[in-house]
C-alpha cells in the first residue's frame, strides 16, 4: 500500500537532523558548525511507503547488493522499505536518540526465512552516530550480509580524496569483481564501485567545501565506496541532474566472504560515525 511518508526534522544545540520510519533512515544531519549539508539526499528522491528512498543512510539487509544467491529481490534487501517500530526519541539540549525496532513478523521474504530482531540506534548530535544490532531468534544459525549504505555530500566527486584505504585489498565491481590493493588515497574519475577489505577509519577529504568527513566504523570488516559517474547515474531516475558530481557512498558493511554468522540467541552489533572538520 502506497502513500506519503511521515518526516520527522529535529534540532538541538550541535545539529540538525531529519528521520522517517521507513527502513529507521536518517535522512539529513548537519551539525551547527558546518556551512553545508553532510548526508546527500536526492532532489528526485520518493517519499513514498514501499520505494527506497535515494540518499541520507539506508540500512542493507540481509543481503547487500544483489544478493549471493540468484533472484534475491529487492536490492539491499527488504529492510531499507519496511515500516519500522519507533520505540523512543529523546531529546536533551545537545542531543536527540532514536531507537526503532524491526523483527522477522514485520517482513516476509522467501530468500531469508529466520526469526529475527533488528534494533536501529541513531545519535544526532555533535557527531552522527548509527548502530544496527541484530539477534538471531530462531534454533539454527544463521548468516547475513549488512551494510549502513552512507550517502556524503561532496563539493566535487573529480576534486575529493579518500584517505586510509590506502593497503587495503577491494574488490572492483565495475570490472568483474577481480581484486587489486589501493595505492595511496583514492581520488576518482570514473564509475566507482568497491569493497574494501578494511575497517576505516576513513577520512573524506574535500578541497571544494574545505572539509574533512572523517568515517569510524565498528563490528565491519569492510568499507565500500561508490560514485555512478555520469553515464551510469544519466540512467538511474532519483539521482537528480548532475547530482552524481555532488556525493559519494562511503560504507560501513559485512559482505561476501565477511558476512556474519549468528548462533541461536546470539547478536551482532555494527556501527558507523560521522564527524566533520575544516580543512
Amino acid at each position: 500500500m502506497s502513500g506519503a511518508l511521515n518526516r520527522h526534522p529535529l534540532s538541538t544545540s550541535t545539529c540538525s537532523g531529519e528521520y522517517v520510519e521507513q527502513g529507521a533512515q536518517v535522512l539529513r544531519w548537519q551539525p551547527t558548525h558546518v556551512a553545508d549539508p553532510v548526508l546527500y539526499l536526492s532532489s528526485t528522491a520518493r517519499f513514498e511507503s514501499g520505494r527506497s528512498i535515494r540518499g541520507g543512510i539506508p540500512i542493507c539487509w540481509p543481503w547487500f547488493g544483489p544478493g549471493r544467491s540468484p533472484g534475491m529481490e529487492p536490492m539491499h534487501g527488504p529492510v531499507r522499505t519496511a515500516m519500522w517500530h519507533l520505540v523512543s526519541h529523546d531529546e536533551s539540549g545537545d542531543s536527540v536518540v532514536t531507537v526503532h525496532e524491526l523483527s522477522s513478523g514485520d517482513v516476509s521474504t522467501p530468500h531469508w526465512p529466520h526469526d529475527f530482531a533488528l534494533r536501529l540506534t541513531a545519535t544526532f548530535a555533535r557527531t552522527l552516530t548509527v548502530q544496527l544490532s541484530t539477534t538471531n531468534l530462531g534454533s539454527e544459525p544463521v548468516d547475513f550480509e549488512e551494510a549502513i549504505h552512507t550517502y556524503l555530500v561532496v563539493g566535487d566527486i573529480q576534486r575529493v580524496a579518500i584517505e586510509g584505504l590506502s593497503g587495503a585489498t577491494y574488490v572492483d565491481k565495475t570490472r568483474g569483481g577481480v581484486q587489486f590493493v589501493q595505492d595511496g588515497p583514492l581520488t576518482f574519475a570514473g564509475e566507482t564501485d568497491s569493497v574494501y577489505r578494511s575497517s576505516g577509519p576513513i577520512a573524506v577529504e574535500d578541497p571544494v567545501l574545505g572539509r574533512r568527513i572523517t568515517v569510524t566504523m565498528a563490528g565491519a570488516s569492510n568499507a565500500v565506496v561508490w560514485n555512478p559517474w555520469q553515464q551510469k547515474a544519466a540512467g538511474i531516475a532519483d539521482v537528480g541532474p548532475g547530482e552524481w558530481r555532488g556525493f559519494v557512498c562511503v560504507e560501513g558493511a559485512n559482505a561476501f566472504e565477511n558476512a556474519v554468522t549468528l548462533e541461536p540467541g546470539q547478536a551482532h552489533t555494527i556501527g558507523y560515525e560521522l564527524a566533520v572538520e575544516d580543512l
